[in-house]
């Protein structure tokens, strides 16, 4: 067993790889791979040089020191259930520490999930507060806004303990959702057809005129709050957990 960064050989195994975990179409991981993917934030497991398993991270920082957001952790079928993924965890964190990371972040698809990486050391550290709403009377007066305004509004609306997430986070988000800016909310929306916004920052009660102002019925919600239990922690130096994390790439 090797674990390493990819080399360019496997990109076509970490797709397929990837497919087989989480079951997304080619646009998607075209999107991914030109967008959110970058080798040397990537690490891979290599079994009788097959790739086994594989994680990802994009860069962010909270209280000026940088995190590692984990994300796209998989272990291929027929290497489950031989502690390959907690390997490859355990290399991660300690490649992270080494390469000054002050703590790794990631947001657990189910509770299984979640009682596994308890037990490598991840506390929950932040909670969402998730909504369905209707659409208001009175559209909310707001205006689309691109990569570049939607980062610089971000750091005014963001909570003082959330994180920031930038550079090829944004990158990676804008190729998925639109942004919008008001006087007093900041909000992204998925473009898939059913309505999805996964973060509302600012003022929550905006969220019927937000429908309306997009002619839209019915639609989801996701913003600070205390409600849903979302994000784990793990701590590689002495920075404290975060008290909100918002923009999960789900």
């Amino acid at each position: 067993m090797n674990i390493d960064y990819p080399n360019q050989e496997q990109t076509d195994a970490l797709r397929a790889l990837w497919q087989e975990a989480f079951g997304d179409d080619d646009a998607f991981l075209d999107r991914f791979y030109s967008y959110g993917f970058a080798p040397d934030r990537c690490r891979c497991v290599t079994v009788d040089g097959e790739l086994a398993a594989a994680l990802y991270w994009f860069d962010c920082l909270y209280q000026g020191q940088p995190l590692a957001y984990l994300y796209g952790v998989a272990t291929a079928k027929r290497h489950r259930g031989k502690g390959l993924c907690r390997a490859l965890a355990e290399n991660a964190h300690q490649h992270l520490k080494y390469l000054g990371y002050a703590g790794a972040i990631l947001v657990p698809a189910h509770e299984k999930l979640s009682q596994m990486y308890e037990k490598m050391g991840y506390r929950p550290c932040t909670s969402v507060s998730e909504f369905v709403c209707e659409a208001g009377t009175e559209p909310a007066i707001m205006r689309q806004v691109d990569a570049e305004q939607f980062r610089l509004l971000r750091r005014q609306f963001l909570p003082e303990d959330g994180v920031v997430q930038e550079g090829d986070s944004l990158e990676f988000l804008q190729t998925m959702t639109d942004f919008y800016a008001g006087e007093d909310f900041l909000v992204c929306v998925s473009r898939e057809e059913e309505f999805f916004a996964p973060e509302l920052l600012g003022n929550a009660q905006a969220a019927p005129g937000i429908l309306a102002a997009l002619r839209k019925n019915q639609g989801h919600f996701r913003g600070p709050g205390a409600g849903k239990p979302f994000a784990m922690y793990l701590s590689l130096s002495d920075c404290p957990a975060p008290g909100y994390f918002g923009l999960a790439f789900d």
